[in-house]
């Protein structure tokens, strides 16, 4: 594999891991798995408005580093390979 593949799987691998972190750190919304295990009673005593809006954007900011590194590994074996 040439340089390109290789740091395009490394950052797909950080990525994924990260974006699977900065998920599982969002405020459950009720009603699902979280409640069941205690996780509604808390709910009010999460993190702020603020807080929770800039979780929101650095998830979505990873996700687009996360699909564009798919894509580009995708058409980096495609035509280099």
């Amino acid at each position: 594999m040439t340089i390109l593949t290789w740091t395009l799987t490394v950052i797909l691998i950080l990525t994924s891991i990260f974006l699977t972190l900065l998920i599982l750190l969002h405020k459950g919304k009720g009603g699902g798995m979280s409640d069941m295990f205690g996780g509604g009673m808390s709910s009010n005593l999460g993190a702020s408005g603020v807080a929770e809006r800039n979780l929101n954007r650095f998830t979505a900011l990873v996700a687009v580093v996360w699909v564009a590194s798919i894509i580009l590994l995708g058409l980096t074996v495609r035509f280099a390979g």
